[in-house]
């Protein structure tokens, strides 16, 4: 296992490289990237977007086939807790003029598998509405 010393992990690029994968396909959908990997102590969200509907607070999964479960199942009730309470804090603390006249908030995961030099992107907009913050 490779590490930080030595520069990124292999997990930490595969990360990236999903991350800016679910960035393209967000804005060829219409959104436009307000943040990413917005950081509030512990709890991370990897892209906050922002569409016509409203502020979109997305997950990105990122998982090298084979795989023993789909990248969007494991975005678990823990996760999804840790998700909601970081918007609540970003939602909070923003001066940011980006989330200004939003109405809606949404709670979105992208998951991005690899096949060699295949990915395949799927979008679940709407995948969790929090209920416990």
């Amino acid at each position: 296992m490779e590490t930080l010393k030595n520069g990124p992990t292999a997990r930490m690029r595969l990360g990236k490289r999903g991350e800016d994968i679910a960035c393209k396909f967000l804005e060829q959908l219409g959104h436009r990237i307000v943040r990413r990997n917005y950081r509030a102590g512990h709890l991370e969200i990897d892209i906050i977007s922002k569409d016509k509907n409203g502020l979109h607070f997305v997950e990105v999964k990122s998982r090298v086939e084979p795989m023993a479960a789909s990248p969007e199942e494991n975005v678990t009730a823990m996760k999804q807790k840790k998700i909601a309470a970081a918007a609540l804090r970003y939602l909070n603390s923003s001066k940011d003029l980006g989330v200004s006249g939003c109405q809606e908030v949404f709670f979105d995961v992208v998951a991005v598998s690899f096949k060699g030099e295949e990915e395949k992107v799927e979008w679940f907009p709407e995948a969790f509405i929090p209920l416990y913050l």
